[in-house]
């Protein structure tokens, strides 16, 4: 888990501005902003001293804040040469203990993928229109 001045923020800035998923400019630029609270964190997956993928924890995602979800797992990205290793697994495990740390009791997370999230533990709760206009699954985890 990084937090700006953490010596992985620039370079997970860098990594995902030039990541193969449209997502991952929006996180970048995030980061460049420093537009998280406190709280929020972003995860960071690191093979070979690289970054390989990431993900975010935060109060919210893709789903308009009129809807009374909250926190979100989101941008959970895990680079093409990566995959395979369980990598966002271990993300969003790491993302689940913090969730639990700072009390919080179910986490959601927001996903076009079909059955990806469900292994982890994950219930779709239904389908959502985004902030961006589109369709995607709001799923949650009881912790």
């Amino acid at each position: 888990m990084i937090q700006q001045g953490c010596p992985l923020w620039g370079k997970t800035i860098s990594f995902a501005r030039a990541c193969s998923w449209r997502a991952g400019p929006v996180l970048a630029q995030r980061m460049e902003e420093n537009a998280f609270q406190d709280w929020e964190r972003v995860i960071v997956a690191v093979e070979d001293g690289q970054a390989a993928g990431f993900c975010a924890f935060s109060e919210y995602d893709e789903l308009p804040e009129e809807y009374p979800y909250s926190p979100f797992i989101g941008f959970v990205f895990v680079d093409e040469p990566h995959r395979g290793m369980r990598l966002s697994q271990r993300m969003i495990e790491c993302a689940l203990q913090y969730a639990k740390e700072l009390g919080y009791r179910r986490v959601y997370l927001m996903s076009g993928e079909q059955g990806l999230y469900e292994k982890y533990g994950f219930v779709k709760l239904g389908d959502f229109v985004t902030i961006c206009g589109n369709t995607d699954q709001l799923f949650c985890k009881e912790l």
